[in-house]
């Protein structure tokens, strides 16, 4: 918050810039939201922050625990962990499995793959059993996550996303956690966006499962990231799409059929992408700096969440638009400041529109400067002159 007796500072500079168009979602979604992943940015959104029943998105977040588990090398994909009755037994009549037998020994990656394609139960329930020994401490782990993630409205009760009143989310939270996903495991995220699962099981002829996410065998751009389906919420996904330079996350909820689901989404994605641009705005040396005073430093450079420049969505239609900027900060600010803490924001206009506002950290960490010190060096600097 800024000091009603502050002093504002603003640097304007312009842009040719694009254009701003609204994306609809469609009546059919009840809970929806669309992401530009490169920014964070909010490009639609409906009831983004009513509870509903993440159903197999759930997974999701089971994926990201196993993941987690790899980079700190507390388990290997070669790993197997032996299938529980538990496991086999939970898969209730009508719900997707991988068809594990009690007693198998099945490697991480075959577990992983029948969690996320086939969106097995009983994938996710040995996964849980296996890394924390049980399914319930396994969702100590995923609601743990969700704290670090700042999904805010969101609490698992179960690995799998079977129903449950416990087990809730927002379409806003999953919206995170894909983008979460995304951006921390790439080595990871080929599997979400494979087609299908061939399983050789025990005693049995292989079974090959196909994704659920239709979009993948329509679209090549498509490669991610999970459907769901529950009775009470209906049919449900977070889906993505990359072209280029940009990639658009889709999560809705409450479809009324599997093809409206997919209908939706690939509407949603589309439109994203042909009636919305990425804009940059370069880091100007000069502007993205502020003013230190008695600090240890005369000048602290700021940046936003992307380190490599700021990024702002516009549409493609918009006739002659001029881009300003605003940088916008509490004069003096207070001292010391830590490395990546919030010191400004940055506030961008299309003439006189205020269309986006991003936050500014700073770039290191300032501390105190010891004016009585520095008075004495002065002063002997002078004298031994």
């Amino acid at each position: 918050m800024f000091k009603k007796n502050s002093l504002l500072i603003a640097y304007i500079f312009f842009f040719n810039s694009i254009a701003y168009s609204q994306i609809i979602i469609p009546d059919k979604v009840r809970q929806g939201i669309v992401i530009e992943h490169f920014n964070g940015n909010v490009l639609a959104e409906k009831n983004a922050d009513q509870k509903i029943s993440p159903a197999s998105m759930t997974k999701i977040m089971s994926a990201i625990i196993v993941f987690d588990q790899l980079k700190n090398k507390k388990i290997k994909l070669t790993d197997q962990f032996v299938v529980s009755k538990n496991a086999r037994n939970a898969t209730r009549s009508g719900e997707s499995s991988m068809f594990l037998v009690p007693g198998d020994k099945v490697s991480v990656e075959d577990l992983l793959r029948g969690l996320i394609i086939t969106s097995g139960v009983d994938a996710s329930i040995v996964l849980a059993e296996g890394i924390a020994g049980s399914e319930e401490q396994f969702i100590n782990l995923m609601n743990e996550k969700a704290q670090i993630i700042n999904m805010a409205n969101t609490r698992f009760s179960n690995s799998s996303g079977t129903f449950s009143p416990d087990n809730y989310s927002t379409v806003r939270d999953i919206a995170l956690l894909s983008s979460y996903l995304i951006n921390n495991y790439p080595q990871y995220y080929k599997y979400f966006k494979e087609k299908d699962f061939l399983w050789t099981r025990t005693g049995g002829n292989p079974i090959k499962q196909e994704n659920r996410n239709t979009l993948l065998f329509t679209d090549q751009e498509v490669d991610g990231i999970k459907t769901g389906h529950l009775k009470d919420s209906k049919y449900s996904i977070a889906v993505t799409k990359k072209k280029d330079n940009r990639r658009i996350i889709v999560v809705i909820s409450g479809l009324p059929t599997m093809s409206s689901r997919a209908e939706s989404s690939r509407l949603l994605l589309n439109n994203s992408l042909s009636k919305i641009d990425l804009f940059k705005i370069p880091y100007d040396k000069d502007k993205f700096k502020i003013k230190i005073w008695n600090g240890s430093s005369n000048y602290l450079d700021v940046r936003g969440t992307n380190k490599d420049a700021i990024f702002i969505n516009l549409p493609k239609n918009l006739k002659n638009p001029k881009i300003r900027t605003e940088l916008v900060y509490e004069y003096p600010l207070q001292i010391p400041i830590k490395k990546f803490e919030k010191v400004a924001v940055l506030k961008i206009y299309n003439n006189k529109d205020l269309i986006d506002t991003q936050d500014l950290f700073a770039q290191k960490d300032i501390t105190n400067k010891n004016i009585f010190f520095k008075g004495i060096q002065n002063i002997s600097h002078y004298i031994l002159q």
